[in-house]
């Protein structure tokens, strides 16, 4: 869009720009391959020289408009769609780490995320360092050696609610040369844009608020176009040097601030096939109209609910960051004054067992492996999302045994709090 508008604008307007005679809503583009007039054509477009559309692994119209919206949201250079948040978050790193490389990993990202890249991906040759994000910074220097390639965290870790001190840690990346990876699934950027802090490339699981509804997985990659590959070659070759599997282009010289989307897709996204279905980008974009007024009544609910639970006797403790006495809500209210997410841990008094208890008797909250859409539902992450971690590893994450993980809705906050009110009685 020309002009720029407000995140309520951008998420209606952005994207999809019908010119006369078209349709007014983005059309699902379901088709894998798009044609052309002459053999010419097509091969400016394999040597990318031309921007169009060839094959839909690796170029989608209707992925590109909604990718485009939320690179605007972000305040980003360029974006590409994932067919997950794991994709995203694997692509993301993978871009710019090989065997012999190495990775800083906030030790409370979403269990799915650290065992991707402690376990799967250590058996790629890339090692990896948790560190406490609650670390100062010379301790969290430490973690750093010759061949780290990034840092990843996340705005607002999942479950451990862990609000990120980003200028932190965009300092400690650029102090060593390498770019802070952070994903912001949870705050989404209605509530946060980490590129204003210093951050350099955001992933996000559009499974969750971004989508909204429970209808359709996804992931995305934003880059801020901000970080200068060129300046480190060495520690980059992959961007600066050229890539004998794509004609020799050089991606920094030939895309510039582009370069870091364009290997992803031309390279990662050719090889490794990870796309968001069209049909899935398409109910994407329609979550995406509606996200800042969902965002706004999430995080409403989930104050009022925070609270009656911080004052329920049978509750031993409450996590969530718009609580006055968080141990992380002077961060919220720097990085996300205006609310942080609808997501809130807390466990009972009777433990593990008064958890499950509890839970089994939520009417309205439907226990599901899954998270931040618009109905209310609840995890138990150690028996569920976390349980590849073992007990050492649970800790570091912030998962306790007894946590529960509620997802407030957007269902009228009295009705949320009743079905709370009658399941509590049973936790004993």
């Amino acid at each position: 869009m020309s002009k720029q508008y407000e995140k309520e604008t951008i998420c209606v307007q952005s994207g999809w720009q019908p010119k006369n005679g078209e349709p007014r809503v983005l059309p699902i583009y379901q088709s894998t391959t798009f044609k052309y007039e002459t053999s010419e054509q097509m091969g400016r477009l394999f040597d990318l020289e031309e921007a169009g559309y060839f094959y839909t692994r690796l170029q989608n119209p209707t992925n590109e408009y909604v990718a485009a919206k939320i690179c605007e949201l972000e305040g980003g250079v360029a974006a590409m769609l994932t067919s997950s948040g794991q994709a995203a978050n694997y692509y993301a790193v993978f871009n710019i780490c090989e065997a012999g490389d190495h990775v800083v990993l906030s030790s409370t990202v979403y269990g799915g995320t650290f065992n991707l890249i402690t376990c799967t991906m250590k058996k790629m040759g890339i090692e990896c360092t948790v560190v406490d994000p609650d670390d100062d910074e010379e301790t969290l220097g430490r973690a750093f050696r010759e061949n780290t390639k990034c840092v990843l965290a996340e705005t607002i870790a999942n479950p451990a609610l862990v609000v990120l001190d980003i200028e932190k840690f965009a300092r400690l990346a650029h102090s060593h040369q390498v770019p802070l990876i952070v994903d912001n699934t949870f705050a989404t950027p209605i509530n946060c844009n980490p590129f204003a802090w210093g951050a350099d490339i955001v992933t996000h699981s559009t499974t969750k608020y971004m989508d909204g509804h429970a209808m359709s997985v996804g992931g995305c990659i934003v880059d801020s176009g901000n970080f200068d590959w060129a300046a480190y070659p060495e520690k980059f070759p992959g961007l600066c040097t050229p890539d004998e599997s794509y004609h020799g282009i050089t991606y920094t010289e030939k895309f510039g601030r582009a370069a870091y989307i364009t290997k992803a897709t031309s390279q990662l996204m050719r090889d490794l096939g990870s796309i968001q279905a069209p049909q899935n980008a398409f109910l994407l974009n329609v979550g995406l109209e509606t996200l800042p007024l969902r965002m706004e009544r999430h995080c409403y609910n989930a104050q009022r609910t925070a609270e009656y639970l911080e004052a329920h006797e049978k509750v031993a403790w409450v996590n969530y960051p718009g609580l006055q006495n968080n141990k992380y809500h002077e961060l919220a209210q720097k990085y996300m004054p205006n609310g942080t997410c609808g997501v809130i841990a807390f466990g009972l008094k009777g433990g593990r067992e008064a958890a499950a208890r509890m839970m089994d008797k939520l009417k309205l909250a439907a226990i599901v492996t899954h998270v931040a859409d618009a109905r209310t539902c609840v995890l138990h992450p150690a028996s569920h999302t976390h349980r590849q971690m073992n007990d050492e590893q649970l800790v570091e994450a912030g998962v306790a045994p007894d946590m529960i993980r509620l997802s407030v809705g957007i269902e009228n906050v009295k009705d949320i709090i009743a079905d709370l009110e009658q399941a509590l009685e049973t936790a004993e």
